[in-house]
């Protein structure tokens, strides 16, 4: 039987959590703020330049369609195999695929079959960062401690922000250079910067240890035979983790992809200008994330996700005004409130939730489709559904009430949600409920 692991074990594989995933978002945040400037540019010339951004938000939001198939494929070997070996895979893929884009030749050189090969990377990105968020932080969350499972789980959510500062930062310094060598060279070495990064997360991943939940159901032979079969006959859980993912999804591509667009289109902002605002909005993501955690730790995981998808609705529209200013410090200013403390606050709460929600030997693919089907359906079409509502009414604020309706989703599935803060996560929860709703009211709450 695996044993309690010790804190400094924990901390590790929490450490390691952080890097290997900082390293996918970077890849991953890389290509949507190249959609954003470049892509439209060079992959997608013939058409009207909004078209071509549209086209290219296609292409991005792809990599989230693709993200639900990663999250089964890589669930159903995580709850056969173990997470470690996932997050191996995973992390390969995504880097080869990220430097691959780097080298691609354009649609001047090769015609439609540069959009096409662009497509297929995109497509093996979304597979590979739909199996690692849930490897990343069943990990963590699986060798914690029971009083602080939200904060260390929360190691793998903070490699978002962290992947986006990268990326965005990476970015904006080589949009310093003159427009011409951005576009025919500049733009490439973020990509191929990937390899270093992909080097750096597989040696510290190949350090860690199996999660002792996993350790102990493989020692007692409990493992699933068909484990994406099996959760997906009681799907309650997993509908609702796409849907508390619901103002998350809109709220941070809105933020990180069409709002970078829009400041650069709309706001006559330079690339440098508009991306800091991303820069800024994951610094802050980085402090708003473990506060969160702490506090989901301390007064339950509903309570404090509630918090924070209130606040994010509250502020919508102070924010579209900031942004709308065309000032540069208020648009800064509203990426650190709407992306960096609304929407990067709640991911201080979920990666335990979600994982609470499900029993071990199901808990990588039953969190990984719901969090991927969710990613799917909201932060793939996000920047689309925004870019259609400017051009429909040539203005942000329509954009507004998309975030806020998306709260109210979220709040709406929350408030019908149980509190998982004290569930042991080595017990089966009770059957599930006549709507399919596992609740697991004895272990979920403690009684």
């Amino acid at each position: 039987m695996a044993q309690t692991p010790s804190g400094n074990l924990a901390r590790t594989v929490a450490w390691a959590s952080f890097i290997g995933t900082a390293v996918e978002w970077y890849d991953f945040f890389l290509y949507g703020i190249a959609s954003a400037v470049v892509f439209s540019k060079l992959f997608f010339p013939n058409y009207d330049p909004l078209v071509g951004t549209l086209i290219s938000f296609s292409t991005f939001a792809v990599g989230y369609l693709a993200r639900p198939f990663g999250g089964a494929l890589f669930g159903h070997i995580g709850d056969r195999v173990g997470r470690k070996s996932v997050l191996v895979t995973t992390l390969l893929i995504m880097g080869v695929a990220t430097t691959l884009v780097g080298l691609l030749p354009t649609y001047e050189r090769i015609g439609i079959w540069a959009p096409i090969a662009l497509l297929v990377l995109r497509l093996l990105q979304g597979i590979a960062v739909g199996g690692e968020w849930g490897g990343a932080v069943l990990m963590a969350v699986e060798h914690a401690p029971a009083n602080k499972r939200a904060l260390y789980g929360s190691a793998a959510h903070m490699g978002a922000p962290a992947g986006l500062i990268l990326s965005t930062g990476t970015f904006a310094a080589f949009a310093l250079l003159p427009q011409d060598a951005f576009l025919d060279w500049g733009w490439r070495i973020p990509f191929l910067l990937s390899i270093v990064l992909l080097c750096v997360g597989l040696f510290i991943r190949l350090k860690i240890t199996e999660s002792p939940a996993f350790e102990k159901l493989k020692a007692e032979g409990g493992q699933s035979q068909r484990p994406v079969s099996e959760v997906l006959r009681s799907p309650g859980n997993i509908v609702r983790v796409a849907l508390l993912r619901c103002i998350d999804g809109v709220g941070s591509s809105t933020y990180s992809f069409f709002a970078a667009t829009y400041a650069v289109g709309h706001l006559g902002f330079s690339t440098s200008v508009s991306t800091m605002g991303n820069v800024i909005g994951g610094a802050v993501g980085l402090i708003s994330v473990p506060i969160a955690a702490r506090l989901s730790d301390r007064y339950g995981r509903r309570r404090v996700y509630m918090a924070y998808v209130t606040f994010a609705m509250l502020i919508v529209f102070p924010v579209m005004y900031l942004i709308d200013t065309g000032v540069p410090a208020l648009f800064w200013l509203a990426m650190a409130l709407g992306l960096g403390v609304a929407n990067y606050g709640q991911y201080g709460s979920v990666s335990a939730y979600f994982a609470e929600l499900f029993d071990t030997k199901v808990r990588y693919s039953g969190a990984s489709i719901g969090y991927q089907v969710g990613g799917a359906i909201f932060n793939g079409t996000a920047p689309l559904v925004a870019t259609a509502l400017t051009a429909w009414s040539g203005s942000i604020w329509p954009i507004g009430g998309f975030i806020a309706l998306s709260a109210v989703v979220s709040l709406i599935t929350a408030w019908l949600s149980p509190e998982t803060g004290r569930r042991d996560l080595t017990v089966d929860a009770p059957a599930a409920t006549a709507t399919g709703v596992n609740v697991g009211a004895s272990h979920v709450l403690g009684r």
